[in-house]
């Protein structure tokens, strides 16, 4: 009977052993057989990883090869929540170098996410500081900040990125995607806590951006900075704006606005009217810094010549319920070279009035005006030129002294830029050229000539004295207008501007200053004229033209 029971016991046990055996079997079978690539798919999902690797924005440089902008290299710092529990020790060190409130890194550290950044673009030193904390579920990102070694002065023109390194603004924006490179993959093999332990494949190799050449000289650009800078002080002025062009090829030597901002503290909220570049953006009436092309309209129509009269008696003249004005005096009969020289509005309006109502536009309009420019800057403004449906003498009258249009900063060198290159326009730029572009001819070369003229005897004899450059010829002429409001033009604030260029038989450089209420004196001969002297006299010796005009001293010597 015992034995009899050993026996079916015995054989109970070997058929339990016999059916444990078989479920190992079958589930070997199963896992490494059946289910073999959904097993092996499920593993690589969770210790299989593809990053990306980041490529290295292009750096912009100047015309002479200066670097304006270049990529260095931060690190993110990021958690696994899962796994980031650091100590109390710990975590108060890592608030101190990533300079966040405890508080915030506890409230991130709770979130139910596997990936949460706790602070973006940290030096290398911070990365290497912190890492030595050995803190479970912390974790690093290699990414790119730009730095610009010019901070303030190029802040406007050159424009920043974004925390991801794309451009934002400026030429980062207008040229993001040739500065840009292509992100890399590589697959990975991660740990439990997301740490790297071994690389397996380079997926896609990083494509590096390209560079950028300006056409930007930085030490002009230092030179026209400066001397703005100053001047707003100065004056306790809102804002003002200088732009520097090539006449030869359109190239934009310099662009400066005031204020500016440290592009390098990003920190610091910025104000977006801080950030506008004003040269560009800000459209404005220029006042008699336009007569040059109502006395050019008037020479082109063949009605007038430089030695044309016209009687400006007794110095005010009613047009339309208007009244209009010169400044100081009654001027009387004067010819072309006298209206410019004294800056008679009753001149310029009295020729126009004479002439077809819309040949001004014309002109204008192929001069560049109502338009934005060639440069591409993202934002730029086109200013305004209206055509009317019907010309009212009021339209034609203000038109010819500077009011009823605005215009850009840059538009008004490009304007004064046709007169310099003898009534041929040339696309502006912000990149460097390697030859003049084929311009188009919007005024023949002897009425530009002539103008040139007058324009020069505006700076030795005229209200432009104060923008003369030692050694040198300069043409060029001054604008003072009201600024318009809600209510009309408020006769206490004004806008002060001067645009020119030197030498003046063969220009290098043109350079128009806009400086916008400024406080105590406004008129642009005493406001604008100065910086467009000083940035002149220096930007010509930078460039190494030589002086075409002999000083008074050296004459008086000789």
């Amino acid at each position: 009977m015992r034995s009899r029971q050993f026996n079916y016991r015995s054989t109970l046990i070997i058929i339990f052993l016999l059916l444990g055996l078989a479920s190992i079997l079958w589930r070997l079978i199963d896992l490494s057989v059946i289910n073999r690539h959904f097993l092996l798919e499920q593993s690589d999902a969770r210790i299989l990883r593809t990053i990306d690797m980041p490529a290295h924005r292009g750096m912009v440089m100047d015309r002479v090869n200066s670097v304006l902008a270049l990529s260095t290299p931060v690190y993110s710092v990021w958690i696994d929540p899962r796994e980031f529990h650091p100590t109390a020790a710990q975590l108060r060190v890592l608030s101190r170098l990533l300079q966040m409130p405890v508080d915030t890194i506890r409230t991130r550290s709770r979130l139910h996410k596997g990936f949460v950044y706790l602070k973006r673009q940290n030096p290398p030193d911070v990365m290497a500081v912190i890492k030595k904390l050995d803190i479970n579920g912390l974790h690093f990102q290699k990414e790119y900040q730009r730095f610009y070694p010019e901070g303030e002065v190029m802040a406007q023109v050159l424009g920043i990125t974004n925390v991801d390194d794309r451009g934002q603004e400026g030429v980062e924006l207008a040229y993001n995607q040739w500065l840009s490179g292509l992100v890399g993959k590589r697959q990975v093999l991660k740990d439990r806590l997301g740490n790297v332990i071994s690389e397996l494949a380079l997926l896609k190799q990083p494509q590096e951006g390209r560079d950028l050449t300006l056409s930007i000289d930085h030490r002009i650009q230092y030179i026209a900075y400066r001397a703005l800078k100053e001047q707003v002080q100065k004056y306790h002025a809102v804002m003002g704006s200088v732009v520097v062009l090539n006449p030869n090829t359109g190239e934009i030597i310099a662009m400066a606005n005031q204020p500016s901002y440290n592009p390098n503290n990003r920190t610091l909220r910025m104000n977006a009217d801080v950030r506008r570049n004003r040269a560009l953006t800000d459209a404005y009436e220029p006042g008699s810094s336009m007569k040059p092309f109502t006395i050019a309209v008037a020479l082109e129509s063949g009605k007038y010549t430089p030695d044309s009269v016209v009687n400006t008696h007794p110095g005010y003249m009613r047009v339309g319920g208007f009244d209009i004005k010169d400044d100081f005096h009654d001027n009387g009969i004067i010819n072309l070279q006298k209206i410019l020289e004294v800056s008679s509005n009753i001149g310029a309006a009295k020729i126009l009035l004479s002439l077809e109502p819309n040949s001004l536009w014309n002109l204008l309009k192929r001069f560049g005006f109502g338009e934005p420019s060639d440069s591409g800057f993202p934002g730029e403004s086109g200013g305004k030129l209206i055509e009317h449906p019907v010309w009212y003498q009021s339209d034609i009258a203000t038109l010819a002294y500077g009011y009823g249009i605005s215009v850009t900063t840059l538009q008004l060198a490009q304007a004064y830029a046709v007169l310099a290159n003898l009534g041929v326009r040339n696309p502006t730029t912000f990149l460097k050229m390697n030859k003049a572009p084929a311009g188009k001819r919007v005024l023949s070369e002897k009425v530009a000539r002539e103008v040139n003229l007058m324009l020069e005897n505006v700076v030795s004899a005229g209200t432009g004295r104060r923008a003369k450059v030692d050694g040198y010829s300069v043409a060029g002429k001054t604008g003072t207008a009201y600024l318009a409001g809600p209510g009309g033009y408020d006769k206490k604030k004004y806008i002060s501007d001067f645009a020119g260029f030197a030498p003046a038989v063969h220009p290098q450089l043109v350079i128009a200053v806009l400086i916008r209420e400024p406080q105590g004196k406004h008129f642009g001969a005493e406001v604008a004229a100065p910086v467009f002297s000083t940035v002149m006299a220096e930007s010509l010796r930078i460039l190494n033209v030589s002086p075409d005009k002999m000083t008074q001293e050296r004459q008086n010597f000789s």
